[in-house]
């Protein structure tokens, strides 16, 4: 059996979709697409032409204008790929702290994903692709050949990040955490257009119980 061509990943937040897809793709030789890069394109876009973020048709009409690519890496500087807003290399700008503070309004704003979900598809139908999100096995490529929903408790989630963000140096309130990590997954799992939820051919794993690696061979074994 040959390994898909297209490779979907969902789940909720901070359930490690994106260190799963990466190294996949890696494994694979497949892009790694990560649709978080496309609302922080939107974000930045936004920024620079001074839009109020608030203003979702304002917001919209940008994501629905833009075009916005997503490319295997061109350069060898740590990032995962190319994103590119109207022809330019915006790659690391998407990871300003200006668009961190920003970019989750947008990411719920139903215009705004709608626009976005054809752009992915276009660039998801390319193929040999892992393609990491919240809604791509059930709206953006639901004819993925392999779908997987990545799951784990909102207190496993929380505690992930939390140490995480010791681990970096930092200081973290893990009730604090916790108290975001359920509030996302209200938005995510309620919101019109595209509520998080697992396709029903996905293969849904529990992460509670398995580390990073053991998440990663029971993926690839299932591409293999």
């Amino acid at each position: 059996m040959p390994i898909p061509n297209i490779i979907a990943i969902d789940g909720p937040a901070a359930s490690g979709k994106s260190t799963l897809g990466r190294r996949l793709a890696d494994s694979l030789g497949y892009l790694f697409f990560d649709t978080g890069v496309m609302y922080r394109a939107v974000t930045w876009g936004a920024l620079l032409r001074g839009l109020q973020i608030g203003d979702e048709i304002v917001v919209t009409y940008l994501a629905e204008t833009a075009q916005i690519d997503v490319r295997p890496p061109s350069k060898d500087d740590g990032r995962a790929c190319d994103v590119l807003l109207d022809g330019v290399d915006i790659t690391w700008e998407t990871r300003r702290t200006d668009v961190e503070a920003s970019v989750s309004p947008v990411s719920a704003y139903s215009g705004v994903r709608q626009a976005l979900a054809s752009q992915q598809r276009r660039i998801g139908l390319r193929g040999r692709v892992v393609m990491v999100g919240r809604d791509i096995g059930t709206v953006v490529l639901p004819e993925a050949g392999l779908k997987i929903y990545l799951d784990a408790s909102a207190e496993e989630r929380a505690r992930r990040r939390y140490e995480e963000i010791l681990q970096r140096g930092g200081q973290a309130d893990y009730a604090k955490i916790l108290a975001g990590v359920r509030n996302r997954d209200e938005i995510d799992s309620t919101r019109a257009f595209s509520p998080l939820r697992a396709a029903e051919d996905a293969i849904i794993l529990d992460s509670d119980k398995l580390n990073a690696d053991e998440v990663f061979a029971k993926v690839e074994a299932l591409c293999r």
